[in-house]
């Protein structure tokens, strides 16, 4: 059975910092894509950062020089590194993984990613 445990969410004042992990169990995260979402109140799931088997990154452009994602292969966990956080990453954030099929493609839509997450709650206070 595939479990992906997100931690490492929490309350904190605009620019600080937080560090989310994802470990996963069931599933080993090097031969996967993952991704970070992350959704508020009324709208949409949306990518906010990927990476492929291969090691590509990519991050949406209102968390660029912000946030970076990255994967310890031997802890079988992704990661989120969030700098200089905003009220406006306040949001639920998930991470999910795929199957890799290309190993260079981002999979930046929810339908792409087979497993998710429960979720982690970022609240950044102004």
């Amino acid at each position: 059975q595939v479990q992906l445990v997100e931690s490492g969410g929490g309350s904190v004042q605009a620019g600080g910092s937080l560090r989310l992990s994802c470990a996963a169990s069931g599933r080993t995260v090097s031969n996967d894509d993952m991704g970070w979402f992350r959704q508020t109140p009324g709208k949409e799931r949306e990518c906010i950062a990927g990476l492929t088997r291969t090691g590509r990154t990519w991050l949406t452009q209102s968390v660029k020089g912000r946030f970076t994602i990255s994967r310890d292969n031997a802890k079988n966990t992704l990661y989120l590194q969030m700098n200089n956080l905003k009220p406006e990453d306040t949001a639920v954030y998930y991470c999910a993984t795929r199957n890799s099929v290309t190993s260079t493609v981002i999979y930046v839509r929810v339908d792409d990613y087979d497993y998710w997450g429960q979720g982690t709650q970022v609240t950044v206070s102004s």
